[in-house]
């Protein structure tokens, strides 16, 4: 299952969203059932962000969300948005990626 979630970051607090962001990516590679995470900003829109995440199961994503790690780094997220992030979720129909 993939999730796409957007955010907007109050103007200025890019870097310690960008910084929270990157503990929870950290945190989340220890998470069961985290296959991969992409974090991508819109050309021409700094402060926003728009996060692709992929899980075996929208369960193991449920769970991750009431590990202690998401749970700091939520806080952290929170007081640097602007606005709640939009999530949609998606089945993964194919995927491809480079060989290591």
């Amino acid at each position: 299952m993939t999730i796409i979630t957007e955010s907007t970051i109050q103007p200025g607090n890019e870097a310690g969203w960008d910084e929270a962001f990157q503990e929870r990516l950290e945190a989340a590679k220890e998470q069961p059932g985290w296959l991969a995470t992409q974090v991508l900003i819109p050309e021409g829109d700094p402060q926003k962000r728009v996060i692709v995440g992929t899980w075996e199961s929208r369960e193991a994503w449920e769970r991750w969300h009431q590990a202690d790690p998401f749970r700091q780094t939520r806080q952290q997220l929170d007081t640097l948005d602007q606005s709640d992030g939009r999530e949609r979720w998606f089945s993964v129909h194919s995927m491809a990626a480079a060989e290591d």
